[in-house]
């Protein structure tokens, strides 16, 4: 399964244009950083692990482009801390 991309976002659609799932994420700190702010699965695909996919693929491109992630919708947050691999581009919320 291959993802397509756009700026800011990873995502897939079925064979008739419809979102079927989808991970958003904006620049921070004047584009130094992401944050993860929305996953989205449909039912059809819920149970294939294709959210933490969609994760991953935002992991992969702030490794490859040195950026840090701060995770903010629930299912990122929930990745971050329970995949211990992804603690290289942990960004932590300013303040914490």
């Amino acid at each position: 399964m291959e993802f397509e991309h756009e700026p800011g976002r990873y995502f897939l659609t079925d064979d008739n244009g419809k979102l079927i799932a989808e991970v958003t994420y904006q620049d921070i700190d004047d584009g130094q950083n992401f944050v993860i702010d929305h996953t989205f699965v449909d039912s059809s695909l819920r149970g294939q692990g294709i959210a933490g996919k969609l994760v991953r693929a935002v992991v992969d491109e702030a490794r490859a482009t040195g950026k840090k992630i701060e995770p903010l919708c629930t299912f990122a947050r929930h990745e971050f801390d329970t995949k211990a691999e992804y603690a290289d581009v942990l960004r932590e919320p300013k303040g914490v």
